[in-house]
């Protein structure tokens, strides 16, 4: 199995009170996320406090405009320093997301560190460099211009 790793930083002009409460209600994800179709099908209540642990079911439509079922785990939590969700079943054969926050002067910067693999051996393989790499990071790069228009910014970003 392949594994992709991609870390992407954004400098965001908020407090770290404001920039956690928002990233860390998983109701906030369809919001920076529109081009995959993120809607939240658990029963979680959009005031409920993300716990290690928690399991938040979405249906998702990645690809295509194919919906599917994805279901995450936040396994770690460090408040206002970072989480991570990691996924129990869905599209990718293994899915880890740390979310990193850190004040700086001005403000934040957000680094996210994703590392995948998808299923199905070479033709996973195949199928990633053709659509999934993209799509991953077109859905970072359309989430970057919608963190800026929420937070009226124009601070810059970058992927390693």
């Amino acid at each position: 199995m392949k594994i992709y790793s991609f870390r992407f930083l954004q400098n965001i002009p908020v407090g770290l009170d404001e920039a956690w409460a928002f990233f860390s209600s998983p109701f906030n994800l369809a919001k920076i996320t529109p081009s995959v179709g993120f809607s939240i099908t658990s029963d979680i209540k959009p005031d409920e406090i993300m716990y290690p642990g928690i399991l938040i079911s979405y249906r998702v439509a990645p690809l295509a405009g194919i919906k599917m079922n994805w279901l995450t785990e936040i396994t770690h939590i460090r408040e206002k320093e970072y989480f991570v969700d990691e996924q129990r079943f869905g599209p990718f054969a293994f899915w880890h997301h740390q979310h990193h926050f850190k004040e700086i002067e001005g403000g934040i910067t957000m680094e996210d560190i994703l590392t995948y693999a998808i299923p199905y051996g070479f033709i996973g393989r195949i199928v990633n460099s053709l659509a999934v790499e993209k799509k991953v990071l077109d859905i970072f790069k359309t989430r970057e211009k919608k963190i800026n228009e929420i937070f009226n910014s124009s601070a810059g970003s970058d992927t390693i």
